[in-house]
C-alpha cells in the first residue's frame, strides 16, 4: 500500500495543493457547521414547533440522512466522471440556497423538507473532496492531509456550537441558518473560476492504479465494491463509529443543559470549544501519527483506529455518569468536572477517520474512488446522521417515565455501545486485507 523507500514519484507537492486542500476543508467545515448548529437549535425549535425529542431526532438526522443516502451513490459516480472542482462549485451554490431556506421555514415539515434539499446539494462534497485529496498527496503523506480536511469540521464546531449558541440566543435560530449560507457562495466562485482539477491517479503506485476502470451500472458498481470484504468491513466499522460519535455530538449540548443545569449558551460554548478543540487536535495527531508509524509498520493503519475506539469508549462512560460538580469557573461560565472526560473522549473518538479513509483510497483504483468514498459516506451518514440522533431521541422518550430529566444520560450510554462493534470489524478488515494481498496491514494484528 504505502510506497517503500526509493519508489516515491519525483513530483513535489506544491503550495497549490495546500491551497486547494484549505479550500476543500473550508467547504467541508461550512457544511458540517450546518449540521452541528442544529445541536444548539434543538431546544428553541422544539419549543417553537411544539414537537417531541423523537421528532427532533428525525429532523436533526433522518430527514437529512435518508435523502443523502439515496443521492450519495449517483453523486459518487458523477465524481468519477466529471471535473470534481466544477461539481463542488455547483454543490456549494445549491447548498447555500437550501441552507438559507431552512431559516425561512414556516413550520416543522417545511424545515424537514429544507433539510432534505441540503442533503441533496451536499451529497457530492465528501466523495469529491477525498478523491481530489488522493490526487494532491502521495500515500505516505495522505493520512495527514485527510486529517487536515476531516479536522476542519471539528474545529468549526467551536463556531457552530459556541458562537452559534450566542447567535441563536440573541437573534433566533433562523438567523443562524441564513448566516451559514453566505460563505458557500464565495466558495462556489473560487471552485468554478480559480482552481484546477488535479490529474487522477498521479501518485498511485499500486498494480491497479493506472488500469482503466470498466464503466459499470450504478448497482453493479456498488455490488462490486461491496463484494470486497476488506472494504465492506472497513466502511461498516466507520458507520458504527459515526453512529455513536454523531449521536453524542448532536445531543451533548442538551445533555449539559438537562443533567448539569447549564444555560443553552454556556452548554453550547463548552461543547463547542472543548469538544471541537480536542477532536480537532486528535484528528490531526492521528493523521500525523499514522503517516509516521505506517512507514515503519503499516499495520498501524488499522491499529490506530482500534486504539482510538477503545480509549474513547473508556472515557465516554465516566463522562456520562459523572456528577454535576463544577471544576472551575471561567468568567461566568461554570465548567463541570465531567468535561475533562469529554475532552479525552473527543480527542480519541476521531482517531479512526484519517487512517481509514486513506486505506479506502488504496483499496480501490483511482477511477472508482468517487463511488467508493460515496458508498462509505452513505453508510456513515445513514447510521451516524440518520440513526444515531433518532434512536437517542427514541430511547430518551422511552426512558422518560423511569429516569425523568436524566433519561437522555442513559440513552447516550446505550448508543455508545456500537463502538465495540467497530473494533471487531476493524480487526476483520485486517484479516481480509491480509488474505487479499495487503499482508503488511495486518502483520501485527
Amino acid at each position: 500500500m504505502n510506497a517503500g523507500p526509493g519508489t516515491l514519484p519525483p513530483t513535489r507537492v506544491g503550495w497549490g495543493s495546500h491551497g486547494l486542500l484549505l479550500l476543500l476543508a473550508m467547504v467541508f467545515a461550512d457544511n458540517f457547521v450546518g449540521r452541528q448548529i442544529l445541536a444548539v437549535m434543538i431546544e428553541p425549535i422544539k419549543s417553537e414547533f411544539g414537537v417531541s425529542d423523537t421528532a427532533m431526532g428525525l429532523i436533526s438526522g433522518l430527514a437529512f440522512a435518508a435523502v443523502y443516502a439515496v443521492m450519495g451513490l449517483p453523486a459518487g459516480r458523477l465524481v468519477d466522471r466529471m471535473p470534481r472542482t466544477r461539481l463542488l462549485a455547483m454543490s456549494c451554490l445549491l447548498w447555500a440556497g437550501a441552507t438559507m431556506a431552512c431559516g425561512w421555514a414556516g413550520g416543522f415539515w417545511a424545515l424537514a423538507i429544507a433539510r432534505m434539499l441540503v442533503a441533496i446539494s451536499e451529497s457530492p462534497t465528501t466523495s469529491a473532496s477525498l478523491s481530489v485529496i488522493a490526487d494532491l498527496y502521495p500515500p505516505h503523506r495522505r493520512s495527514f492531509a485527510i486529517s487536515c480536511f476531516t479536522s476542519a469540521p471539528t474545529f468549526s464546531s467551536i463556531i457552530g456550537l459556541s458562537i452559534g449558541a450566542w447567535v441563536v440566543e440573541h437573534y433566533g435560530w433562523r438567523s443562524g441558518f441564513i448566516a451559514l449560507g453566505a460563505p458557500a457562495l464565495l466558495f462556489s466562485l473560487l471552485l468554478a473560476f480559480v482552481v484546477r482539477d488535479p490529474q487522477r491517479g498521479r501518485w498511485d503506485l499500486t498494480p491497479h492504479a493506472h488500469v482503466p476502470s470498466p464503466l459499470l451500472g450504478m448497482r453493479a458498481e456498488a455490488r462490486q465494491l461491496w463484494a470486497t470484504p476488506a472494504y465492506r468491513c472497513l466502511i461498516l466499522a466507520g458507520g458504527l463509529a459515526t453512529l455513536s460519535s454523531y449521536a453524542v455530538g448532536m445531543w451533548n449540548t442538551s445533555f449539559l443543559v438537562r443533567s448539569h443545569g447549564l444555560s443553552l449558551q454556556h452548554a453550547g460554548l463548552l461543547a463547542g470549544v472543548i469538544c471541537g478543540i480536542s477532536a480537532g487536535i486528535g484528528g490531526l495527531f492521528s493523521g500525523w501519527l499514522s503517516d509516521r508509524l505506517c512507514r515503519r509498520h503499516p499495520h498501524w493503519q488499522i491499529s490506530i483506529p482500534v486504539l482510538g475506539h477503545l480509549t474513547a469508549l473508556s472515557a465516554l462512560m465516566p463522562y456520562l455518569l459523572w456528577s454535576d460538580g463544577v471544576l472551575i469557573r471561567v468568567g461566568d461560565v461554570p465548567v463541570p468536572t465531567a468535561m475533562l472526560w469529554c475532552a479525552l473522549y473527543s480527542f480519541f473518538a476521531v482517531w479512526w477517520v484519517a487512517p481509514s479513509f486513506n486505506l479506502v483510497t488504496q483499496l480501490v483504483s483511482p477511477g472508482r474512488r468517487g463511488s467508493a468514498m460515496a458508498l462509505q459516506t452513505i453508510v456513515s451518514t445513514l447510521l451516524g446522521v440518520g440513526v444515531g440522533p433518532l434512536i437517542v431521541g427514541l430511547f430518551s422518550d422511552l426512558l422518560l417515565p423511569v429516569y425523568g430529566q436524566e433519561s437522555l444520560r442513559y440513552a447516550l450510554m446505550l448508543v455508545s455501545l456500537p463502538g465495540l462493534g467497530a473494533v471487531v470489524l476493524l480487526v476483520r478488515t485486517a484479516g481480509y486485507a491480509s488474505r487479499s494481498g495487503y499482508r503488511h496491514v495486518a502483520s501485527v494484528l
